[in-house]
């Protein structure tokens, strides 16, 4: 680790740059840390430095080394570690440096943030600015952490090992050759961190009126105005209790999963429960945004967003909302100007049902072969796009077929048309023109947590914890409830959805749905990966695609095709630890397979 190059830290950017330029600042740029007792602006630097570097990703990136995805890029590290070249020293999710970088600095600011004049000109607020942004530590700790074991944890001479852990801040002195917790422990810590923070923080921000000003400050003397100044609206964004609960309920479903279970961190039954409290927070299973599943493409909400506004029902926490055309130039089809960069499956194709609720492989489905895109799961026209759909500002219709006479068709050149037969259409604005005599940027909503995913949380830990009916964990639905509703809202299955009816009689089959229905759901905003690692679930299907091309009679003919083979050994549900470190701790011990 780098930790002993930033126990000096310059004053944080509120830009986003380069990780060199954030982690190892130029020595004439450094300030001593005294320096943040007077200035709180320089301490904020601290969190501001947390924040920026959380891994969230507004694009597709993991799913290109699962069965969802291929990219058409032959230089993209994460097709690499699919097909092979996966290794302790090449390691595309390596997560080792950034997040400790980050729990320095959170370490920092908490062994100093008493010391720090927030406000000189009312102690309520100096208080309340101080709460807010030792709660924002904590939190950032505990995320940081949780993001760190899972991709470094696994077993290790026959136990289950996280990573070491470091509450306090490290300078040139300290000892770096620290061994690694284990797993339990580390969950331990970060729920405990996640507590902590919750001692400081709203539940909510907005603004208040003057008798809902906690009585913890307006016994020093606050007022609203002065609450709503550290608190309000103006905050928005910012961790607060809501995102804590999801943080708790995302964290214990990873510890009670097949992959983690061994380490008794947490029951399915808890994770059921932590769920259930973060869904409280929109009010249960009544809460559900009927929108939610495309969220991305609600432009009127997405267009008239201001930054102080409440999120929409099915957003915990945001991420950016910025104008651009990034998404769109990188996945866009070449006749479009893109580059056509994630190229969905058809193993993913074949996952959504029929409109009908049934698989495609059910003798009840309807499915036809020769007309494969019709009376499906609305889900997937509306998150893939598919040979003769549009396209673009101007509506164009795209043919993949391997006889298009545009770029468009399947394989017509390397690194910039389709390998499967399919573009990506989930996260993406239609509506942006990339032409270069006009090109246009438009508003994207990022969604760092929606909360189906902790819906698909819930009715997996309680199927998992009491069966398909059960009500688990203080709630007042099930995860058949949980799966009818997000199938419902769809325009999947109908009233009585009976291949749901089906798959409620029994654990296994439900867990199999229930699976399936976060693949579709969460599809391209990276959980796969990580989903399919936890599972202990296979990781080597081929990636599939699907060449049309048109026969004598005029008619289109669609032929499944191998596109990708995946190689992962077995130990790889776990990721390394990183050999560099291995190579300067010995305490370290590797995760078993990897050298």
């Amino acid at each position: 680790m780098k930790l002993k190059n930033i126990i000096i830290l310059g004053v944080a950017t509120v830009a986003l740059t380069s990780c060199d330029d954030l982690f190892e600042p130029a020595m004439e740029n450094n300030l001593d840390i005294s320096q943040m007792y007077s200035d709180p602006q320089f301490a904020r630097g601290m969190i501001d430095n947390a924040f920026l570097v959380l891994p969230y990703d507004g694009s597709p990136s993991t799913d290109v080394a699962t069965d969802d995805a291929v990219s058409n890029d032959a230089d993209n590290n994460y097709k690499k570690m699919a097909t092979g070249s996966w290794a302790s020293d090449m390691n595309p999710v390596n997560q080792w440096d950034v997040r400790y970088h980050a729990i320095q600095y959170c370490n920092l600011f908490l062994e100093n943030c008493d010391k720090v004049l927030w406000d000189y000109t009312s102690e309520s607020l100096n208080e309340m600015h101080r709460d807010l942004y030792k709660g924002q530590a904590y939190a950032l700790r505990g995320l940081h952490f949780f993001y760190l074991l899972r991709a470094h944890a696994g077993m290790a001479g026959g136990q289950l090992m996280g990573v070491p852990i470091h509450l306090s801040s490290e300078d040139f002195s300290s000892d770096f050759n620290q061994p690694r917790n284990t797993f339990k422990e580390c969950i331990d810590q970060i729920m405990a961190d996640f507590d902590e923070a919750l001692k400081y923080l709203p539940q909510e921000y907005g603004d208040v009126d003057a008798a809902s000003v906690p009585a913890k400050y307006k016994q020093m003397g606050a007022d609203d105005a002065e609450y709503n100044r550290a608190f309000g609206s103006l905050q928005r964004g910012k961790i607060d209790g809501r995102m804590i609960a999801a943080f708790k309920a995302q964290v214990a479903l990873l510890a009670a999963s097949p992959a983690f279970e061994s380490a008794g961190a947490a029951t399915w039954e808890q994770a059921a429960q932590l769920a259930a409290a973060s869904l409280k927070n929109v009010g249960g299973l009544a809460g559900m945004d009927p929108e939610g599943w495309h969220w991305f493409s609600n432009t009127a909400f997405i267009e008239a967003f201001k930054f102080t506004n409440p999120d929409p029902a099915e957003i915990c926490w945001r991420g950016t909302v910025g104008e651009s055309h990034s998404l769109e130039a990188d996945n866009f089809p070449p006749s479009l100007y893109g580059k056509g960069r994630v190229n969905p499956t058809q193993n993913l194709v074949d996952a959504f049902p029929m409109a009908n609720g049934y698989p495609i492989s059910a003798s009840a489905s309807g499915y036809n072969s020769s007309d494969p895109y019709a009376n499906r799961d609305p889900r997937l026209k509306a998150y893939i796009l598919v040979n003769g759909e549009t396209q673009g500002a101007n509506g164009s219709a795209i043919n993949t077929a391997i006889d298009a006479t545009t770029l468009d068709g399947i394989n017509r050149e390397n690194g910039a048309s389709t390998k499967t037969g399919y573009y990506l259409r989930k996260l993406m604005r239609s509506d942006v023109n990339l032409d270069p005599s006009s090109t246009t940027d438009k508003k994207h909503f990022g969604a760092r947590i929606r909360y189906t995913e902790i819906f698909l949380d819930y009715a997996e830990a309680a199927n998992e914890a009491q069966g398909p009916r059960a009500n688990v964990g203080g709630a007042n639905y099930s995860a058949y409830d949980v799966i009818k509703a997000i199938r419902h809202r769809a325009g999947v299955g109908g009233d009585s959805d009976p291949y749901l009816e089906e798959c409620a009689a029994s654990k296994e089959k439900m867990r199999e749905l229930i699976r399936n229905e976060r693949r579709l759901e969460l599809c391209f905003e990276n959980h796969r990966f990580w989903d399919l690692r936890r599972w202990k679930a296979n990781l080597n299907d081929t990636a599939r695609g699907m060449e049309i091309s048109t026969n004598t009679a005029g008619a289109l003919v669609f032929k499944p095709i191998d596109v990708e083979q995946r190689s992962y050994q077995d130990y790889m549900i776990y990721g390394p630890i990183p050999y560099s470190e291995l190579m300067k701790y010995s305490n370290l011990v590797q995760n078993d397979g990897w050298r």
